[in-house]
């Protein structure tokens, strides 16, 4: 009966513990935001300038990023982007500019929406 009653006592603590996991990943899983806008350091200048043109490494990163719709999100509106001078307005319409075929078009992004 003891051993039956340590048993549930470890079942319930390991089920806390991965609650606690779970709860612990954000929008991009264990990775920041922040975090994740360093790897779209390629898209610097497009996101300023919607008349630049995209290079295969920024659609390649967002097309990576953007395979997680919230994480995305999050990556154009993270501090790391704005503090780097991204106009979140401009960063948003990237994934059309790269002719990502399935990005999450009409997704709503804070204030803004991917075309």
């Amino acid at each position: 009966m003891k051993f039956i009653g340590c048993f549930l006592v470890f079942l319930a603590i390991l089920g806390i513990a991965l609650l606690n996991v779970a709860e612990g990943a954000g929008e991009c899983g264990r990775s920041s935001p922040d975090r994740e806008a360093w790897k779209l350091a390629p898209c610097a200048m497009v996101a300023q300038d919607s008349n630049a043109p995209v290079s295969s490494s920024c659609c390649q990163q967002v097309k990576k990023i953007g395979q997680n719709p919230r994480c995305l999100c999050a990556v154009m509106l993270s501090n790391t982007a704005k503090s780097s001078g991204i106009k979140p307005e401009i960063a948003i319409t990237i994934p059309k500019r790269c002719n990502i075929a399935d990005r999450p078009v009409g997704y709503q992004c804070g204030e803004y929406t991917l075309p």
